[in-house]
């Protein structure tokens, strides 16, 4: 567990991003690794190195794409073009399931290229959710939704960042990709306690889990991704395992990419804590929206 329909009921371990820096090693050395994260936006390409070594990796490894463009928050319809690509790479990659962010990030047409945090009202739940519906439905595979870092919050939100995120999977009836070290980010940031949004995420719906390092400023945190997973995020991760048992787990390792070793090293400390759990699902613990 927990092999769920919202990860095709799979059954992955560990993985780590696959990140250009390591694309030699892994060729050469075909090191044993659980299962790689691809970036899908890096891949939507007619041809070229990208997709040969894509192909490369996967002949030897899993694959799961994650997406950092579509933007479910934005109110604008999808890009036909895009979904057209991303479908393209769904049936090369055979991802079990695909993720991406609960956020907005598009304007007619216009792209920031960043994680916008959105209001936390019941009509973006509901715009949103409608969207997420869509997509599953011409990509034809699970999607599982991604809780964002945010440094800035809406007068008019009508409820906390958690119950959105519950309002939004329910009404989409997607999974999620949750994100510790986000939740740990937002936390310190907005003044609330991390475990209960921990506490409050429905463990059945939770398709994989993202960890990763931050970096500490006078008046705030940020989610940088570049350097270990710090413990009060370990502390966090070990709290998602036991509601929601041993589940696909991935260190995110972005700036500052250190050895393919050491960020493998990093990743495999997550195993400390899924082994001793392989029985354990807190079911009862289960929210609902």
């Amino acid at each position: 567990m927990p092999a769920n329909r919202f990860n095709g009921f799979s059954d992955y371990g560990v993985g780590i991003g696959l990140r250009v820096p390591h694309y030699r090693h892994i060729l050469e050395k075909k090191p044993v690794v659980d299962w790689f994260e691809i970036i899908s936006e890096n891949y939507m390409i007619d041809g070229g190195r990208p997709l040969a070594v894509l192909d490369s990796i996967l002949e030897q490894y899993r694959v799961v794409q994650h997406g950092v463009s579509m933007y479910f928050g934005s109110a604008e319809p999808f890009s036909r073009e895009h979904l057209r690509r991303l479908k393209d790479l769904v049936r090369r990659t055979k991802t079990p399931w695909l993720s991406d962010h609960l956020c907005w990030g598009s304007v007619d047409g216009t792209y920031t290229h960043d994680l916008l945090p959105m209001p936390y009202t019941f009509e973006a739940a509901r715009l949103t959710a409608e969207k997420i519906r869509r997509a599953q439905d011409f990509l034809e595979v699970p999607i599982a939704v991604e809780n964002v870092s945010s440094y800035a919050e809406f007068h008019v939100s009508e409820m906390t960042e958690w119950e959105f995120l519950n309002e939004v999977v329910e009404q989409a009836d997607c999974g999620i990709l949750l994100d510790v070290n986000n939740i740990y980010v937002s936390s310190q940031n907005h003044n609330f306690d991390p475990h209960t949004y921990v506490n409050s995420i429905p463990p059945e719906r939770v398709a994989q889990i993202h960890i990763a390092g931050h970096s500490k400023f006078e008046k705030y945190i940020l989610d940088t991704h570049d350097h270990p997973v710090l413990d009060p995020v370990w502390k966090l991760y070990a709290r998602a395992i036991e509601r929601c048992g041993p589940t696909a787990t991935l260190l995110e390792w972005d700036d500052s990419i250190p050895s393919f070793d050491e960020v493998h090293a990093e990743a495999l400390k997550a195993k400390c804590y899924l082994e001793p759990k392989t029985k354990t699902v807190d079911s009862s613990l289960a929210v609902t929206a």
